[in-house]
Formats: C-alpha cells, sequence, structure tokens
C-alpha cells in the first residue's frame, strides 16, 4: 500500500505531501501534535486525546476550523487509506502560514497535518518480560510541558542520549526531581503504593498515565501523584513508564543501576495485565 498523508484536508502521496516553507510550526514551533495508537484498524483512547488536543490549542490560542467528528472521520479516512490495521497517526496543528514574525498572524488559518505510520505493539508485550533501563538527564525544558508543543529540542538530545547509552528513555530530572521521561511518564512502586509526579506545567499529562490511574484505582490500588527524588526511585521496589506507544513497560535500571531485583516485579506485571485488557476492551487487538 502507498503511504498516504492528510494536508488540509486532501489526502495524497506522503512523497507529495508538504507545507508552506513560512508555516509557523517549521519556523517557531508554534504547532501542537499528537499521537494516538491505532490497533486492529482502531484508534486507542481517540476521544482523551481530541481533548487534549483541543485543550492545548486553547492555551496557544489557535484555532482549528474542524469539528471533533469531522477531524475523526478524517483521521480514520486516513488510516484505512494506508491499509494498516496496527500503526501510530501523528496529528500535528500550527498556527498557519505567514511573513516571520513573532507576533501572531492576523489571518492565517491553520495548518493541519496528519501521517501514518505501521507500527509493532507486540514488541511492548515482548519488553513485559525483559523490562528497559533509563538514564537521567537535567530536566532544560520550558515551563509549560503540560502543552504538548512540537517544540521538543531538549527532548529529542535526551532521548539521543539515551539512545547512545543503550537506554530505552531518558528521565528529565530539576534538581533531585524525577520529572518524567523525554517521551513517558515516570513512575515507582514502593511497599505496593504506585507513584507518578502530579499533573501541572512541569509533565505533560499523559493519555496512558491517566488511564492507568484509573484502572488501578479501579482494581483497589494505592496510587499517589506527588514528586518523587531520582534516590526515592533508586531505592524503590519497582519502576516503570508509560505513553502511548509503550502503554507500560517496566524499568529495571537507572543510570546503571539495578531497581529492586533487576526483574520486572509483580505489580507493574498487575498493571499491564489491567493495562494491555483494557486496549483488547477498547479495539480487541490481543497481539
Amino acid at each position: 500500500m502507498p503511504q498516504l498523508a492528510y494536508v488540509n484536508g486532501r489526502i495524497l502521496p506522503l512523497s507529495a505531501a508538504s507545507l508552506h516553507i513560512e508555516d509557523r510550526g517549521t519556523q517557531f514551533g508554534d504547532a501542537v501534535y499528537e499521537v494516538c495508537a491505532v490497533m486492529n484498524g482502531r484508534i486507542l483512547d481517540w476521544q482523551p486525546h481530541v481533548v487534549r488536543l483541543r485543550r492545548n490549542l486553547a492555551e496557544l490560542g489557535i484555532s482549528l476550523g474542524i469539528a471533533d467528528g469531522p477531524l475523526g472521520l478524517q483521521a480514520r479516512r486516513l488510516i484505512a487509506a494506508n491499509g494498516h490495521s496496527e500503526c501510530i497517526i501523528y496529528i500535528q496543528v500550527s498556527r498557519g502560514t505567514a511573513k516571520r514574525d513573532h507576533a501572531f498572524p492576523n489571518a492565517a488559518p491553520a495548518n493541519l497535518v496528519m501521517t501514518v505510520r505501521r507500527f509493532d505493539f507486540a514488541q511492548r508485550l515482548r519488553q513485559l518480560n525483559s523490562g528497559v533501563g533509563v538514564i537521567t538527564r537535567p530536566d532544560n525544558r520550558w515551563g509549560r510541558v503540560d502543552i504538548k508543543t512540537t517544540g521538543l529540542l531538549a527532548n529529542v538530545l535526551a532521548k539521543q542520549a539515551a539512545r547512545e547509552a543503550g537506554a530505552f528513555e531518558a528521565w528529565m530530572v530539576d534538581g533531585d526531581t524525577v520529572r518524567e521521561g523525554s517521551s513517558t511518564n515516570a513512575w515507582i512502586i514502593t511497599n505496593g503504593r504506585i507513584i507518578t509526579h502530579p499533573t501541572g506545567p512541569h509533565i505533560l499529562p499523559g493519555i496512558a498515565r491517566d488511564s492507568l490511574i484509573r484502572l488501578a484505582l479501579g482494581a483497589q490500588m494505592v496510587v499517589e501523584e506527588r514528586p518523587f527524588t531520582l534516590a526515592e526511585a533508586l531505592a524503590a521496589d519497582e519502576a516503570f513508564l508509560t505513553s502511548t506507544t509503550a502503554p507500560i513497560l517496566p524499568i529495571v535500571t537507572i543510570d546503571g543501576a539495578r531497581v529492586g531485583s533487576g526483574k520486572p516485579g509483580p505489580v507493574t506485571a498487575r498493571l499491564a495485565e489491567l493495562t494491555w485488557n483494557e486496549v483488547a476492551r477498547q479495539t480487541g487487538w490481543r497481539g
């Protein structure tokens, strides 16, 4: 099947898809985005993603000239046209195209683009057995990382550092406080308590994060939304991460130091069971 993209109402070959060079997303990072998982041809957690997209657009004062219903139809149309039943869909909205000037343009319609990429979610099931490693990096991002903008240079550099170190992820650490990963939310488990940083300007309110909290509370598990330190993480019984493309993965090392037994733990395993059962409930996908 050919790779197809969506650009401002048109579906066309990815090789021909483009925006003007003065798109404000390109020149200023003046854009927001969402990434959604698609399994069995169905979008996971679509409505929460749309709610977050609309909230982020409002935070930046960007007006998207398409309603939620038609947006969902166009996203599903693009997925079907690409012919992938297991993939991710990337959605980006910029403030539009205008001459380069820091101030907002007076009249420039938002640019909406979407792309689809095949993705192997079964690899995440395999990684549940082995776990992954993380490294730590100073959190030098801007002060509103709760807005999912395309200005991700600090995240890119942290992720590259993790790759060069042979780790899966880099945790962003502010002083002694672990905020989150470069593209994931961060969690630890101590004495059966599931701990993650509270929402606010310092972390992205992850869709997978919110889902896991809901599932854990529904299973009568204890969740604490509070800051935790790197020392706490190193002394924790277990640790894990969550994201759209990695719904839940155990963390077995932090900066090369073993977490707990150095193997995925029982609480994370229970949370993984809940998480993947929810994926199956929404999409019918079971790996």
